[in-house]
């Protein structure tokens, strides 16, 4: 008797056939695309694939060990009760570890674009962007009170600077895009 009749069957393969599929068809197009496009690489371009794929790799365990680690705590937190929005010390700390899993996946997500071949190794705009989620996740976790009066104005000079730096390459890069569809 086949899955599709035994709808029992069914709800349990489905959702593992669509994890399955969602993962494995990116990998396998990229994995393929690589190769076709390998022999046409030059040195220092196959260099940067594998490079680009030891880093992704690397990155991907740092971020399922962090989401991990993120998920215990909360769990600790719930179970003891002690998750209360209005104490600072736990809200900054659980923020504090989703924002650094977020910045991973982005640094993650840029570095996957340079497997695809859609961009090259060094993006400013996404390195600025990460930069700014640093920053944001810095304000997070800061203690106002226990921190030099001249760090808090350096950190705010760093995210005005990065903001119009970014500001600026998002300009270029739109003003770019209109001249060439000219």
């Amino acid at each position: 008797m086949s899955n599709a009749r035994d709808p029992a069957a069914s709800a349990e393969t489905r959702p593992s056939q669509a994890l399955r599929a969602r993962w494995s068809a990116p990998i396998g197009n990229l994995i393929h695309e690589t190769r076709e496009a390998w022999p046409g690489l030059s040195t220092y371009k196959k260099f940067e694939q594998l490079v680009s794929l030891a880093l992704t790799v690397v990155i991907a365990v740092v971020i399922v060990v962090a989401l991990f680690e993120l998920c215990y705590r909360v769990v600790l937190l719930l179970l003891e009760g002690l998750i209360d929005p209005a104490e600072q010390e736990i809200f900054q700390a659980l923020f504090g570890m989703i924002l650094t899993v977020l910045i991973a996946l982005e640094f993650n997500h840029s570095i996957v674009e340079v497997l695809e071949r859609e961009r090259s190794i060094v993006q400013v705009r996404t390195v600025i962007s990460i930069a700014l989620l640093a920053l944001v996740r810095k304000f997070i976790v800061l203690d106002v009170s226990k921190t030099e009066p001249f760090t808090l104005i350096g950190l705010a000079a760093a995210v005005v600077a990065l903001g119009s730096a970014h500001w600026f390459v998002q300009d270029r890069d739109r003003t770019g895009t209109q001249e060439k569809s000219r």
